[in-house]
């Protein structure tokens, strides 16, 4: 059963462009990304040489005479003759080249040679892609792929564009949902929380219609995860950042979730663990939130590397990694208990991860003021709340009527509740966050209005 994915579409453009250069699609473990280049493959090809590197070792070899292309493809050809090569008809795809970095020398040529496409894509790029970088700039196209976002997942739930369309304009007319729509959304939206974007979690689900099977493939994912990280940590210790990686659910569903390396482990220092979070994100199983300096722009130079939270890629991996109490109340009766929070604010940071953003957060140290993400227009920082419970959002009132944050002209609060604008804050639900982005590049609100006025 394949899945309709956005790197679809951008497959489609890719192959559209006469002058397309080799593309190398990067991602973690699990998020589909050879199934969507050999869906794309059998629908544009007439011959697919598929060579991956893990399972078939004996294709390192190719280079042995050189990274020119006519040198490989013989080579390939000497080690199976039944692969065709047809110029104009051909996709190439190299899979799993983390295992074997040195084929990215051979992009070049194959660009110049102009008679093949190629495609190469592994897991655990981020890890090895400096490597890979040195060997290919200049002639590689790069494609970074995540797991499923709530798009996607309604395209597998059999909803289509116009109702993606439909919900954006709820957000552009700031019209409330009504109580059908709430329900519906919501509940599918949970359901989504709860299993993650993993394309293998959602298929059972799609075929099952319940959560039955999605934690075994949930926690095989976490064994694997676990394994490359004994696999391929290198100069950093490999017990110390699965030590990080185990923390990251229990740290979340405290009150205050900036991660601590003193809570890690017992005596746990923080120069003993420098690198940990990094190879992590870097192997695109953890998302960074870094803490800012201050909220003011620019967002990129403003903010302390050393405070940090740190929220798993897929919220799927959150819940697997959850007492066993926990994950019987959560499936049968919905009931996030203590993890609600961190579920919430996991969700809404892999959203805006998948739409382009990077992850920012702010707590003044001498107050209870805290917020737990921000964007930016083009002339406002915007606080992005995320309430767990109904409530007012009391920091992102005193951001937008004090002086002392001029770059914050309004705030954007997700929760359970319906769309509503009130006091310079946006409110939508959680679901119609995936959609942030879209709804930002229309959005001109009247606070930037009045300021553009003045200018």
């Amino acid at each position: 059963m394949y899945l309709k994915r956005k790197i679809d579409a951008f497959l489609a453009e890719w192959k559209a462009d006469p002058e397309r250069k080799p593309l190398i699609i990067k991602g973690s473990r699990q998020v589909g990304k050879t199934e969507s280049v050999l869906h794309f493959a059998a629908a544009n090809y007439q011959s697919i040489i598929e060579i991956n590197f893990v399972r078939d070792e004996k294709y390192k070899g190719i280079i042995a005479d050189g990274y020119d292309a006519p040198s490989i493809i013989k080579n390939i050809s000497l080690l199976d003759p039944s692969k065709r090569f047809i110029p104009g008809k051909t996709l190439i795809f190299f899979d799993e080249i983390t295992e074997f970095p040195e084929i990215a020398a051979s992009l070049k040529f194959f660009h110049t040679d102009k008679r093949f496409d190629v495609i190469c894509s592994g897991s655990m790029l981020g890890v090895n892609y400096k490597k890979i970088e040195s060997n290919s700039v200049g002639y590689k196209k790069d494609y970074e792929m995540f797991s499923m976002d709530f798009e996607e997942f309604l395209w597998a739930k059999g909803y289509g564009d116009d109702t993606v369309q439909e919900l954006l304009t709820h957000m552009r007319e700031l019209r409330p949902f009504n109580e059908l729509e709430m329900g519906l959304f919501n509940s599918l939206f949970f359901d989504f929380s709860i299993l993650g974007g993993m394309p293998a979690v959602v298929v059972e689900y799609i075929k099952r219609n319940t959560f039955e099977g999605s934690l075994d493939v949930q926690r095989q994912l976490i064994a694997d995860y676990k394994e490359d990280i004994r696999k391929y940590a290198e100069g950093v210790d490999q017990a110390r950042i699965i030590n990080v990686f185990n923390r990251i659910a229990p740290q979340l569903a405290r009150e205050n979730k900036k991660f601590q390396i003193s809570k890690v482990a017992p005596g746990a220092r923080f120069r003993d663990y420098r690198g940990c979070a990094e190879w992590l994100s870097d192997a695109g199983m953890v998302n960074i939130c870094y803490c800012m300096d201050f909220p003011e722009l620019p967002l990129g130079g403003n903010f302390d590397p050393d405070v940090f939270k740190l929220y798993f890629a897929d919220t799927g991996l959150l819940v697997s990694m959850l007492d066993d109490e926990a994950q019987d109340d959560l499936r049968a009766n919905k009931n996030l208990g203590v993890y609600k929070g961190a579920l919430c604010e996991n969700m809404i940071g892999g959203a805006l991860i998948k739409q382009g953003y990077k992850l920012f957060y702010y707590k003044r140290t001498d107050a209870t003021l805290e917020e737990d993400f921000f964007i930016r227009s083009a002339v406002s920082l915007i606080p992005v709340e995320v309430k767990a419970k109904s409530g007012k959002a009391k920091s992102m009132q005193t951001l937008i009527a004090s002086e002392k944050y001029p770059d914050v002209l309004y705030g954007i609060k997700l929760s359970q509740g319906n769309i509503g604008h009130a006091n310079k804050v946006y409110s939508f639900p959680y679901f119609c966050a995936f959609l942030l982005k879209r709804f930002m590049t229309s959005f001109h609100p009247e606070e930037e209005e009045a300021i553009e006025k003045s200018t």
